[in-house]
């Protein structure tokens, strides 16, 4: 694994969020980040939000009545600018405290849920937005270093065994499925953690899209150790 200092070309590294939001991405390059050295103490929030379930959404009222130290309300003062931040672009930002997410069993030889390699969707131009304050922090994999599991052929000969329809139907089956956006990496790759603390902005396979949508996947949870994470 490398870290922030490692060179892709898929990467650009902007030092405010006007540049995150204003700078299209192109050629290779369908990854920004907003590099930040944040203050204050995260986990001091995680331990005091009262937790529902494997995922739970932080509004900001709950935020506002925390009591907290002063390194938890400087933590405090820097989630609550990034969600206005991201409101005022026209984005729908979720504050959540994860302990893991679903594990999705439902084709034991390809799993489809957030620790799978894959690109996210959308009918309409968009982009993904996250920032991971505390805990495990995600990755991405150069588009270089990964191949789309439905292109492997031992994957595609199962894919198909479980389609068992016409021909012309089997795209159509995979990508109703979400099977067309996971990918496989490839065994010299190298995924790049996208830290702590750094806000980026990642390419998503829309209609119109001029560049390939950036490969991301959920880490491992630490155990005992919940992760917070804003992403829309």
């Amino acid at each position: 694994m490398t870290d922030l200092s490692h060179t892709e070309h898929q990467i650009h590294y902007v030092s405010n969020f006007q540049d995150l939001v204003s700078r299209p991405f192109s050629g290779e390059m369908n990854a920004i980040c907003w590099t930040r050295e944040l203050t204050g103490d995260f986990s001091e929030i995680v331990k005091k939000l009262t937790l529902s379930g494997n995922i739970t959404a932080i509004e900001q009222a709950e935020l506002h009545q925390l009591q907290l130290s002063e390194q938890g309300v400087l933590a405090r003062e820097i989630l609550l600018n990034d969600l206005e931040l991201l409101t005022a672009h026209g984005a729908s930002p979720i504050l959540n405290v994860i302990r893991h997410y679903d594990r999705d069993d439902t084709y034991p030889f390809f799993p489809t849920d957030v620790y799978s390699f894959h690109a996210d969707h959308s009918p309409i131009p968009t982009d993904t937005f996250l920032c991971t304050y505390y805990g495990e922090p995600s990755e991405i994999l150069p588009n270089s270093q990964g191949k789309k599991k439905v292109l492997v052929p031992e994957i595609r000969d199962e894919l198909r065994k479980l389609y068992q329809g016409a021909d012309e139907g089997f795209e159509s089956f995979l990508s109703d499925h979400f099977f067309d956006l996971h990918y496989q990496a490839k065994p010299d790759a190298r995924p790049i953690s996208l830290g702590l603390g750094h806000l980026w902005r990642l390419a998503v396979d829309h209609p119109g899209s001029r560049v390939p949508p950036c490969i991301h996947r959920a880490p491992k949870e630490k155990p005992g150790q919940n992760r917070l994470l804003m992403i829309c």
